[in-house]
């Protein structure tokens, strides 16, 4: 069902940490266009979130709660809960600690303008740390690009991207289903923008006008959330095999989308020992007989663990 509300862009928070939200909710606020709706879900945070949020006096602002914590594991609720509480056409996601330029949603503005028949669009990120000095820029994009490009550039990390540097037109994404589930929601922006990139394109500007907080240390060292990634590593594997099934139009298209089919296995195969090659590289002492155990589980080898172990010590030592 088409809604009509006037509002052309919703910009939501899944609030749990609060250290950053004021700063993080001036951000919106101060953007250029005013044309927004703000959502903040609370995700029933022991922390003084709805504190935070009462301390600012603007229509814009939408406060809701969740009864019970989602949590990270499956965060992806929460971002559908936004989507079934936006009333704009264009919607995005925001982290409780990230950071807009002013001129975030102009810019998306004149994307939209310039390729007006496209669901999703994004754009390049500053990476900042805790003090929100930045420290790196996520690489660019080309003007615009199909699915296959956009996958290929990301199996191969090429690319490195956020929720909250892409923009959905609202419909499109409730068409479907949402932002994509997968543990943690460990590349479901990834898959997300996939599917809504489709047969259409997708539209990237060269300019950073999202400011991702980069916590080095944030990759979760415990059993259960790298266990969890491993699962959505699968689960994204599941989906890519099934996704190119299709065999796509265009002659340059076809050309890409075989070397996807017949690159796929290795393509996530390298992603898993990626995985668990950042989480060991969180951790004081790397769990190795954790993932040396688990390794069958996830069509890991024993030399893949040991390779893991070691370009870990590696990045341990560049930090």
């Amino acid at each position: 069902m088409q809604r009509n509300s006037g509002t052309t862009f919703s910009i939501c928070i899944a609030a749990f940490k609060s250290k950053h939200l004021r700063e993080c909710i001036d951000s919106i606020l101060a953007q250029t266009i005013g044309n927004f709706e703000l959502i903040i879900l609370n995700d029933c945070s022991p922390q003084p979130v709805e504190e935070v949020v009462s301390q600012f006096d603007d229509k814009r602002i939408q406060y809701h709660k969740n009864d019970k914590n989602v949590g990270a594991l499956n965060l992806v609720q929460n971002w559908n809960k936004c989507l079934s509480l936006a009333s704009g056409e264009f919607i995005m996601i925001m982290g409780d600690d990230d950071l807009l330029e002013p001129d975030y949603l102009e810019e998306f503005t004149l994307l939209m303008a310039a390729h007006p028949s496209l669901d999703v669009y994004h754009c390049r990120s500053k990476i900042i740390d805790d003090g929100g000095t930045p420290w790196l820029l996520t690489p660019s994009c080309p003007a615009t690009e199909d699915v296959y490009d956009s996958i290929w550039h990301r199996l191969n990390q090429y690319r490195s991207n956020y929720i909250s540097d892409y923009m959905y037109r609202s419909e499109a994404l409730r068409d479907q289903g949402g932002f994509y589930q997968l543990p943690l929601a460990w590349g479901s922006d990834d898959i997300t923008a996939f599917m809504a990139t489709g047969q259409k394109g997708i539209a990237h500007s060269p300019k950073a006008v999202f400011r991702y907080r980069s916590h080095r240390m944030s990759i979760s060292s415990t059993t259960t959330n790298g266990l969890a990634k491993l699962e959505a590593d699968m689960g994204y594997a599941a989906w890519l095999k099934n996704f190119l099934q299709e065999n796509p139009m265009g002659e340059t298209e076809t050309v890409i989308y075989r070397h996807l089919v017949e690159n796929q296995d290795r393509y996530m195969h390298e992603r898993r020992i990626f995985t668990i090659t950042k989480i060991m590289a969180s951790e004081a002492i790397p769990n190795i007989t954790k993932w040396w155990w688990h390794r069958k589980k996830f069509q890991l080898s024993a030399k893949d663990v040991f390779l893991a172990a070691v370009k870990s010590r590696k990045m341990r030592k560049g930090k």
